[in-house]
């Protein structure tokens, strides 16, 4: 089934990336920061799925650490099939309140590491003659939740435009946004959700199960469930001013 890199791999929906394309068959390179939690992970799904694993270490807010997934993804010995941009956070400060140094690692990983790994990869799967991109923005991007939602926009952009740029080469370009997934990556940004109706959350195995469908599709956005699907057209038909004032009140999605 040929091996996927999958970004932000040690948890969330990074680890549920994993695991399906595991038991999918796909050998995998799982990266992030934490070295010690990818290897048990990786154990985990050699023990249970027996594919190969490798478990790179890398932090994407720092260039040298970029350059070393982009040199894997065009090693020609051991090519990569599957990119999956996975990595990002959020950050429970605005924009004013926040560092600009935080501001800028956290568009680092979560815009430029996309553009520089997606280089990487769709050059060198443009020269096989086949290989896919998937890259996670988010539903934010309709909104005006400040810099994570213009990162997110950004990605949905720039997969639209490479999507482009790949028709006919074998190679194709996703973008999956999904809403509030049930995982700890609120709980990590520090936001509080007690306010969120139990109904917006979806669960963290049918976006990868929906984005992963819509990559063997070839289809080039995709949003999971219908409840987001119902949500997203209303913020793209609500007068902007509404959707802003909205989504000030929800946390970063």
């Amino acid at each position: 089934m040929g091996i996927a890199l999958v970004t932000g791999a040690s948890s969330g929906l990074g680890e549920e990336y994993c695991w399906q394309l595991a038991a999918s068959g796909h050998d995998l390179v799982v990266v992030a920061r934490r070295e010690e939690v990818l290897n048990r992970l990786a154990e985990k799904i050699r023990n249970y799925t027996g594919v190969k694993v490798e478990v790179m270490a890398a932090d994407l807010g720092k260039a040298k650490d970029r350059a070393r997934v982009c040199e894997r993804l065009t090693d020609t010995s051991r090519p990569v099939g599957l990119l999956v941009n996975n990595a990002g956070y959020g950050k429970d400060v605005t924009f004013l309140e926040s560092s600009f140094k935080t501001e800028k690692t956290a568009l680092d990983v979560m815009v430029t590491a996309v553009m520089e790994l997606s280089h990487a990869a769709a050059r060198t799967m443009v020269a096989r003659g086949r290989g896919a991109i998937l890259n996670v923005s988010s539903v934010a991007s309709d909104t005006g939740m400040g810099t994570y939602s213009a990162h997110k926009a950004w990605v949905r952009a720039f997969t639209e435009g490479l999507a482009v740029e790949l028709k006919g080469s074998g190679v194709t370009a996703t973008a999956v946004m999904p809403g509030l997934v049930a995982t700890a990556f609120h709980e990590r940004s520090g936001y509080d959700t007690s306010n969120v109706f139990s109904f917006a959350w979806i669960k963290a195995d049918e976006v990868v199960g929906q984005s992963l469908q819509a990559v063997r599709a070839g289809r080039v956005l995709v949003t999971p469930t219908l409840r987001y699907k119902l949500s997203t057209t209303v913020t793209k038909l609500a007068p902007r001013w509404l959707v802003r004032e909205v989504t000030s009140r929800l946390p970063h999605v």
